[in-house]
Order: C-alpha cells, then sequence, then structure tokens
C-alpha cells in the first residue's frame, strides 16, 4: 500500500498525458498545441531550451569580462578626471576604511555575477548525466539564482543615481563608464539564461538515469 501511494505520489502530468499551459495554468491532454483558454502555444519540454541557455551564458560571460576592466564610474573635479573600475572601487573603499560597504559592493558585483554564472552551467551540464545532488536541491538552486536576478541591477542603480545627483558643473560631476553598460547587459544576458532553462528537463534526466 505504501509503494503504491509512493508512486501515485511520484506520477507526472507528462506521464498522465496533461500538459499545462506556461501563461495562464490550464491543462490539456498532451496532444493540444494551443490553450483553450489564453491561445497560448502549448508544449510539454522546450526541446531548444539548452541551446538558449548556453547563447545567453556565453553572452553574459563575454559582458562580464569588460565589466570588471573598464571604468564603472568616471568622476571629474575641477578638471581632474578619475577612472574607477569595480575592484578598483572595492579597494578604494577598504583604503578608506569601509570595509562593509566594501563587502556588499564585493559581493554584488563580483561573488553574485559569478556565482549565478557557475549555478547555470552547473544546471545546464547536469542535464543527462548523474547527479551527486538529488533534483530537489538542484530545483531548489534554480529557484535561487531566479530569485536574486531581480537584485543583480543594484550596482547599475547606485551608477544611475550619483550620475543623476552629482552635477556640479565644473566643480564636480559623475558620468556612467563603458563597464556600467557591460554589467547591465551581463545581468540581463544572465536572467534570459535562467528564464531560457526549463527546470522540467532536470526531472526528466533524473527519471532516465535511474531507468
Amino acid at each position: 500500500m505504501e509503494n503504491t501511494r509512493n508512486t501515485q505520489q511520484l506520477l507526472t502530468a507528462r506521464e498522465a498525458g496533461l500538459v499545462g499551459c506556461s501563461v495562464c495554468g490550464r491543462v490539456h491532454p498532451a496532444t493540444a498545441s494551443v490553450c483553450l483558454r489564453c491561445g497560448a502555444a502549448i508544449s510539454s519540454r522546450d526541446p531548444h531550451s539548452l541551446q538558449k541557455v548556453w547563447a545567453w551564458l556565453t553572452a553574459g560571460i563575454i559582458t562580464f569580462i569588460p565589466a570588471n576592466t573598464y571604468p564603472m564610474l568616471v568622476t571629474e573635479t575641477l578638471g581632474s578626471e578619475t577612472r574607477s573600475t569595480l575592484i578598483g572601487g572595492v579597494l578604494e573603499l577598504m583604503h578608506h576604511g569601509s570595509f562593509g560597504i566594501a563587502a556588499i559592493v564585493f559581493f554584488a558585483s563580483i561573488v553574485i555575477p559569478g556565482s549565478k554564472f557557475i549555478a547555470i552551467a552547473y544546471l545546464a551540464l547536469g542535464i543527462g548525466r548523474p547527479q551527486r545532488l538529488s533534483t530537489h536541491r538542484r530545483h531548489q538552486i534554480y529557484e535561487l539564482v531566479e530569485f536574486v536576478g531581480r537584485w543583480s541591477m543594484i550596482d547599475v542603480f547606485v551608477v544611475a543615481i550619483l550620475t543623476a545627483l552629482v552635477q556640479l558643473g565644473s566643480a564636480a560631476s559623475i558620468h556612467p563608464g563603458i563597464a556600467a553598460v557591460s554589467f547591465a547587459l551581463s545581468v540581463v544576458f544572465t536572467m534570459l539564461a535562467a528564464q531560457s532553462f526549463d527546470p522540467r528537463l532536470v526531472w526528466d534526466a533524473d527519471k532516465d538515469t535511474h531507468a
């Protein structure tokens, strides 16, 4: 009786011959191609999910390189110009004793984007390969990547606020550097990579591995 109950709990919609609309959530037979409620296209799985993930992830990594090598802020004070990169800004904050702010900037600008690259690559590479982490843990990693993605633009927001507030003519002014655009593009590409990943492939790969 207990084995039967566990089997029923592990039955997926695909195995039951059902598919849900990704837009409105209405459940249809697996043979349906168009949602009867909202008219959106229906598919049980995205066959090009991994291709999209790798394409967006590669673009995100490429744009992340100039975001860390080129200046993020260009500060002009009494005719002198100062260019600050992400790492240079962290080191300057530490030099002035602002270790807490330096840690926040380093974590938000370097650690979080790098961790997102590693997490998305790990999930994509795990499709069709045996993994030590359980399926539930891998889904938690995917949900964490999606949750963190909404906070990844904090550096760009800070640059935009400083640019708008510090405009004192010839005395002092702040302008965004090319790294700000690169960092924004890297964040957008990484978010698109996470959204392109079909988490249902994790369950399919786990079932195929056990089979």
